[in-house]
C-alpha cells in the first residue's frame, strides 16, 4: 500500500492493478450477465444503470465490482426473486406502500422514486415505502432521480444488523443508510450519501480486496467494545475477511463477520448520534411499511423510503437553483487548512469523477477484469 496516501484515498485502486474500461462497453457486459438470471430486459437496463451510475461517480463500493457478483449469488440461491411481480398495497394521494416481492432493490426502488416524483406533481411531496426488498445499491442513485426532476430528494434503506449501538456486546441494527440531493442550477447538484456506520460495509470488502487496514473508532471488538487503533483484518478473531469473500458473494451476501461501530465510533465523540440516526432510519423505511427490523430477531429481507419534494410546491425553482448555487460556491470559496486541501460538498467530487470517467473509461481492478472474463465464460455471454 502506497505510503503518505490518506486512509479514504486508500480505497482507490492502485494504478498498477487499474485496468478501464469503456462506459458502453462495461454497459453491454453487465446487461448481459444480468438478462441470464431471468430478468427482463427492463430491469436488466434498470440495475446495469443504478450499477455503472455508482461506478462513474467514484463509489465502487456499490458498483459492478462488489455488488454484481454478489446479486448473482442471490439468484444462484433463490433468494431473490428476478421477476417480482412488486405492487402497491396501500395508497393516498402523496403516500404509497410497496411490497417488492423480494425483488432487486436497484429495479424496484427507481420505479417507487418515479412514482413519488409522480406524485409530488400533483401534492407538492410523494413518500413511497417498500418492504420484502432485496438490497438498494447506491441509495444516491434514487435520490438523483427527484432532482433530475427539480425536487429535492430522500432515500433510506433498512439493512440487515451490521452494527454494534453504543454500549451493545452484539451488533442489532443495519447500516442503515440515508441519502438527500438537491438541485443546482450550474453547479453541480448538491448529493449526500453515507452509512449510520463509522465506514460503509461494502469499505470492509475492499479492505479485504486492497489489504487496506482498518482506521480506528471503525469496528468493534469480539465484545462490542470499539477498536481505537488501526488493525488489519487478518489480525482480528473472525473468520478470515479475504479467504472467505469468494464464498460470500456466492450466498448472495458480502456481510461479514466484522462488527460495524455507529458514526462517532464512542460514545464521548457522538456514537450516540449514528445509533439513533440509524434507529430513525428503521422507522422510516423499516416500521413504517411492517418490516420487521433488526433489533427485534425478526429480520427478513429489506424496507426501503423514498421522497420527493417538489421545489415549485414551496418557491419558484428557478430561484431555489440560483440561490443553491450561491450558497455551494460559498463553500468552494472557503479558505483551506494547514492541510492545503480545497473545501468541497457532498456530490462536487463525485460530479467531476463522473464526467472524467465518462470520458477516459472506469478503473476496475484487474482481480475484477479476471472475474468477469471468467463469469462470462460460464454464462456464455460477451465479456470485457
Amino acid at each position: 500500500m502506497e505510503k503518505g496516501l490518506g486512509m479514504l484515498e486508500k480505497f482507490h485502486v492502485a494504478k498498477e492493478d487499474i485496468i478501464h474500461i469503456e462506459e458502453e462497453r462495461l454497459r453491454s457486459v453487465t446487461k448481459e450477465i444480468l438478462m441470464t438470471q431471468d430478468i427482463s430486459e427492463k430491469d436488466a437496463l434498470l440495475a446495469t444503470d443504478a450499477l455503472i451510475k455508482a461506478d462513474l461517480r467514484g463509489v465502487e463500493s456499490h458498483g459492478v465490482s462488489n455488488m454484481l457478483r454478489a446479486y448473482l449469488g442471490a439468484f444462484k440461491s433463490n433468494s431473490l426473486n428476478p421477476k417480482p411481480n412488486w405492487k402497491i398495497v396501500k395508497e393516498t394521494a402523496s403516500c404509497a406502500t410497496i411490497n417488492s416481492d423480494n425483488g432487486l432493490g436497484i429495479v424496484v426502488a427507481p420505479q417507487a422514486m418515479e412514482i413519488a416524483v409522480e406524485k409530488a406533481k400533483k401534492t407538492g411531496a410523494g413518500i413511497v415505502t417498500m418492504n420484502n426488498c432485496g438490497h438498494l445499491g447506491m441509495l444516491a442513485y434514487h435520490s438523483m432521480i427527484a432532482s433530475d426532476n427539480d425536487m429535492i430528494g430522500t432515500t433510506m434503506a433498512a439493512c440487515s444488523p451490521r452494527m454494534v449501538p453504543t454500549y451493545s456486546s452484539v451488533r442489532a441494527l443495519g447500516t442503515n443508510p440515508i441519502s438527500y440531493s438537491a438541485p443546482a442550477d450550474k453547479l453541480p447538484d448538491f448529493v449526500f450519501d453515507a452509512a449510520m456506520t463509522s465506514v460503509a460495509g461494502n469499505k470492509i470488502v475492499l479492505a479485504s480486496r486492497l489489504n487496506v487496514p482498518l482506521s480506528p473508532g471503525w469496528i468493534a471488538d469480539k465484545d462490542g467494545n470499539p477498536i481505537m487503533e488501526e488493525v488489519n483484518i487478518e489480525e482480528l478473531n473472525h473468520e478470515d475477511e479475504s479467504k472467505n469473500l469468494e464464498n460470500r458473494y456466492n450466498k448472495g451476501y458480502i456481510s461479514s463477520s466484522v462488527d460495524l461501530l455507529p458514526f462517532g465510533g464512542t460514545r464521548e465523540i457522538g456514537s450516540h448520534k449514528g445509533y439513533s440516526m440509524a434507529v430513525v432510519v428503521d422507522i422510516l423505511a423499516g416500521i413504517l411499511n411492517g418490516t420487521r427490523t433488526a433489533p427485534t430477531g425478526e429480520y427478513k429481507n429489506q424496507g426501503h423510503f423514498v421522497a420527493a419534494y417538489d421545489i415549485d410546491a414551496f418557491m419558484d425553482k428557478k430561484e431555489f437553483k440560483e440561490l443553491m448555487d450561491r450558497y455551494l460556491q460559498s463553500f468552494l470559496d472557503l479558505p483551506s487548512n494547514s492541510e492545503g486541501k480545497k473545501v468541497v460538498y457532498a456530490g462536487y467530487l463525485e460530479s467531476i469523477e463522473e464526467s472524467k470517467r465518462s470520458e477516459f473509461g472506469i478503473p476496475l481492478h484487474k482481480e475484477v477484469v479476471d472475474w468477469f472474463k471468467k463469469i462470462s465464460v460460464e454464462l456464455n455471454t460477451e465479456t470485457l
